[in-house]
């Protein structure tokens, strides 16, 4: 992958994205598994319930009993906002042309894993229309972003 001109070969984009894709539901059920809820995990629980046609409803119960705090979806919204609370693109930008072509593949490749992961989080929640709405506010802020700090 040859990151000098700050675009992603597509060829090798599409190799990753492949495979990344394939790992998704593995990587989303052992995050779950970390959950500090242990062994009663109602979330894993209802994970394994459903591809086995088992009744799947008792383990939403319990899951709907638990605090926001102790669910998945408020894990990822906090790590979120953990990761991003301090975004500061100039040290971002000056950080990655400073880096070496290797550390700048190790850098770009979990962005296109964990942009995929954040819409499919966020259309699994919200749908697809919201998706759409929200990538394509994304993309203006970020285009915006880019003609201001070129200066156009």
């Amino acid at each position: 992958m040859n990151l000098g001109d700050g675009v992603l070969d597509l060829l090798a984009l599409d190799v990753f994205f492949d495979r990344a894709i394939l790992d998704l539901h593995l990587q989303a059920h052992e995050l779950t598994l970390q959950k500090r809820l242990g062994e009663g995990n109602e979330i894993v629980q209802c994970l394994d319930a459903v591809p086995a046609a088992q009744d799947s409803e008792p383990f939403l119960a319990a899951l709907a009993a638990l605090p926001l705090e102790e669910r998945y979806v408020w894990r990822v919204i906090s790590a979120l906002k953990w990761a991003f609370c301090d975004l500061e693109t100039e040290s971002a930008i000056a950080d990655f042309r400073t880096l070496s072509e290797e550390d700048r593949v190790k850098v770009a490749e979990p962005l296109t894993l964990r942009a995929t992961q954040f819409c499919l989080f966020v259309n699994a929640l919200l749908g697809e229309d919201a998706t759409e709405r929200i990538m394509q506010h994304a993309l203006r802020c970020a285009k915006e972003s880019s003609i201001q700090d070129s200066g156009e």
